[in-house]
C-alpha cells in the first residue's frame, strides 16, 4: 500500500505527542523513521512505532524525552538521553556536533542512556546537508559473537560516513559490522521466511537458516574478523566512552526487561578548514562520476555510490509514497485509535 510521507509523518508524530513526547521532538523522531521508510528500511523504519509505544505504556520509556547536554566544552560534549527516543537525542548530538564543527573545524559528541535511534545515515546526512563530513556509531544488545566465537557478546554495531556534494545527494555509508542486521532477522521470522546462508549461527555454533534459531543464536560478522573488530571498538567507544552499557549489558529494545543502556557517538568534520569547500564537494561529485564510469562485472548494468540506491528510493516514495504492507498500515491506525488521533491512514489514490 502506498503511503502519503507526509501524512505518514505527521501520523507518527500524533501517537508520539499521544504517548507524552513534546510536540516539537516528536516531528524529530517521526522524521527519522519516515526517512527509514522512504529509503526501503523499513525494518528501522515507523515499524518500531509499536516497540515504542509498548514500552511508553510498560514504564520502559521516558516521554517526553527531555534530552539534554550533561557535558560541553569545546569541541566536545555529551548528551544524556534520559531514556527516552532515540531519534531525540540523536538529532540534538548532530546538530550540537555540527555547530562545534563550525567553531573549531570539528565537533565529537557522545550519548549515553539512549536507545534505538534508526537508521544511522539519517544523521550523518543532517550533517553532509549541513556541508560537513559526517560520522556516527552506535552500539546495540549483544546478537553477534566475537569471530570464532557461539555466544552472543556485541551487538550488530552499525557505523555511517556521509560526505558532502555539489549536487543531488550526499554519498551516505550506512551498514552494521554484521553480515546483515537483526531488525532483517525478525522480520524473516514474522514473515514465517527462511534466512541465507552465512548469516548466522544457532545456539550451537553451527550455520542456520531458520531466523527463529538465529534470532536465539548469533549473527556473523562482516568480513569475518574484521566485521568483529569493527564491533568490539564501536562498543569501547559509543557505548563505553559515552558512559553507556556495553558489551551483553545492552538490552534489547524489543523486549520489555529494562532500560536498553544504548550510547552513541558522533562527529561532525568542516571540510573548510582543509580545502575550499566548494572545490571539495566538486572533486567528490567529479570522483562519483569517475567511479561509476569503470568498466562492469559480468551480471551488473550499473555502479552505485554509496546511499545512491536509498536517495533514488527516497525520491520515488516522495513522489508516488511510501510502500508500507497491510499489516503495518493497520498497526498504525490502531496505534491512533489508542491515543485519540483522529487521523486515519490508507492507501494513495
Amino acid at each position: 500500500m502506498k503511503i502519503d510521507p507526509i501524512k505518514l509523518g505527521k501520523a507518527a508524530a500524533a501517537i508520539l505527542v499521544g504517548l507524552g513526547e513534546d510536540p516539537e521532538d516528536s516531528l524529530r523522531a517521526a522524521e527519522c523513521l519516515v526517512y527509514a521508510d522512504m529509503t526501503g528500511i523499513s525494518t528501522h523504519g515507523t515499524y518500531l512505532m509499536k516497540t515504542v509505544y509498548e514500552r511508553a505504556k510498560a514504564g520502559m520509556l521516558n516521554l517526553p524525552t527531555g534530552a539534554r547536554l550533561v557535558s560541553d566544552s569545546a569541541a566536545t560534549a555529551i548528551v544524556d538521553g534520559n531514556n527516552g527516543l532515540g531519534p531525540v537525542a540523536g538529532t540534538l548530538a548532530m546538530d550540537t556536533a555540527v555547530k562545534k564543527a563550525r567553531d573549531f573545524g570539528v565537533g565529537v559528541v557522545l550519548v549515553r542512556n539512549t536507545n534505538n535511534v534508526g537508521c544511522l545515515g539519517y544523521y550523518t546526512k543532517l550533517a553532509a546537508k549541513a556541508g560537513m563530513v559526517g560520522l556516527m556509531a552506535c552500539n546495540a544488545n549483544a546478537s553477534m559473537a566475537p569471530w570464532g566465537g557461539a555466544q552472543a557478546y556485541f551487538g550488530t554495531n552499525p557505523i555511517s560516513l556521509s560526505v558532502p556534494v555539489e549536487k543531488g545527494h550526499p554519498v551516505v555509508l550506512d551498514m552494521a559490522s554484521s553480515i546483515v542486521a537483526r531488525g532483517k532477522i525478525r522480520k524473516a521470522s514474522r514473515e514465517k521466511a527462511r534466512i541465507p546462508e552465512g548469516w548466522a549461527l544457532n545456539r550451537e555454533g553451527r550455520p542456520t537458516t531458520d531466523p527463529d534459531e538465529a534470532l536465539g543464536g548469533t549473527l556473523l560478522p562482516i568480513g569475518g574478523p574484521k566485521g568483529s573488530g569493527l564491533a568490539m571498538v564501536v562498543d569501547l567507544v559509543a557505548g563505553m566512552l559515552s558512559g553507556a552499557s556495553y558489551g551483553p549489558s545492552v538490552r534489547s529494545f524489543h523486549s520489555l526487561d529494562g532500560p536498553t543502556g544504548v550510547g552513541t557517538a558522533f562527529l561532525a568534520m568542516d571540510p573548510a578548514r582543509f580545502m575550499d569547500p566548494s572545490e571539495y564537494k566538486g572533486l567528490v561529485d567529479a570522483y562519483i562520476e569517475d567511479m561509476k564510469g569503470t568498466r562492469r562485472a559480468a551480471g551488473f548494468s550499473s555502479i552505485f555510490s554509496p546511499g545512491e540506491i536509498e536517495a533514488e528510493r527516497w525520491e520515488s516514495s516522495r513522489v508516488s509514497g511510501v510502500e508500507l504492507d497491510d499489516p503495518a498500515v493497520s498497526t498504525l491506525n490502531g496505534l491512533l485509535a489508542q491515543v485519540g488521533s483522529n487521523i486515519l491512514l490508507g492507501g494513495l489514490d
